[in-house]
């Protein structure tokens, strides 16, 4: 059997099994199972594949049958310019997340210099991002998830930044360490109620720790947003990724905080995402 025939009639399978994305995860599972880049996969579509390698590929089809995500059974997922290790103890890295960077960007665009803090780390995907993008910047991490900081520790060992970004395993109450000129965090935000409509792809397979922001999806981010508050120097920076109906709510509870609302903005689906504010 070749390559074009495996796929062919794997993405008949998956059609089956309501997967949306059915030729494209085709692609990426025989690219995974030949490991050759997806380019190699489409480019020889009559190569011909051994026995092993084609009933390794029907094992990780029948995993996409059962609704597990791509990024899980592949163990990576791409965000920003890189490829992040993942696996079912982190979020998988969202696009819409990449708004953070943006910002931090080009908030400190001239700025060679600061000590950062993240909030609930996950993967590592935006601190290591941001701290490859800006070589002289230290980042310090924090995640009340061990499984998070040891995938995050591995991504960051793959991208050669272990010497400039430190860990601490703790949740947000109880964490005390340092004054940052930048706090970033993408908490959990998804309320209670509106688990059941999320896709099973996300339900089944992604921690819900990571997701559950209580009954009004804002229990993380009220606790997120006092600690930064003292965690934040004078005039310092809090960028935080919000759910895309809380911008009012969200905007009054950093008020509350001290934080003054430089900008708002939206996510490539036109929604409310991200709240830039400054301490005051």
């Amino acid at each position: 059997m070749n390559i074009d025939q495996a796929i062919k009639e794997a993405s008949i399978n998956l059609k089956k099994n309501r997967i949306r994305s059915a030729f494209l995860d085709c692609e990426i599972l025989m690219a995974k199972v030949l490991k050759k880049s997806r380019n190699f996969i489409i480019m020889n579509p009559n190569e011909e594949i051994n026995s092993d390698d084609y009933m390794n590929f029907k094992e990780l089809i029948f995993s996409r049958t059962k609704n597990k995500p791509i990024a899980y059974i592949t163990g990576e997922k791409s965000f920003w310019k890189y490829d992040f290790k993942v696996n079912n103890n982190v979020l998988i890295p969202r696009p819409d997340s990449e708004i953070i960077i943006e910002n931090v960007l080009k908030i400190y665009k001239k700025k060679s210099n600061i000590n950062f803090l993240e909030i609930g780390v996950g993967s590592g995907c935006i601190i290591l991002s941001i701290l490859k993008e800006k070589k002289t910047f230290l980042g310090k991490g924090v995640d009340v998830s061990k499984e998070c900081l040891k995938v995050c520790k591995e991504n960051a060992n793959k991208l050669g930044l272990l010497n400039r970004i430190k860990l601490f395993n703790s949740d947000i109450d109880n964490f005390h360490f340092g004054k940052y000129d930048l706090v970033i965090s993408n908490p959990p935000y998804v309320k209670n109620l509106n688990f059941k409509d999320m896709d099973d792809e996300v339900i089944k397979y992604e921690p819900k720790i990571a997701l559950d922001g209580g009954l009004d999806g804002l229990s993380e981010i009220r606790k997120v947003i006092k600690k930064s508050s003292e965690l934040i120097k004078k005039n310092g920076k809090f960028i935080l990724e919000i759910g895309f109906d809380q911008k009012n709510k969200v905007i009054n509870l950093l008020k509350k905080e001290g934080f003054y609302i430089n900008s708002t903005q939206k996510d490539l689906a036109n929604n409310d995402r991200c709240i830039v504010s400054t301490k005051i």
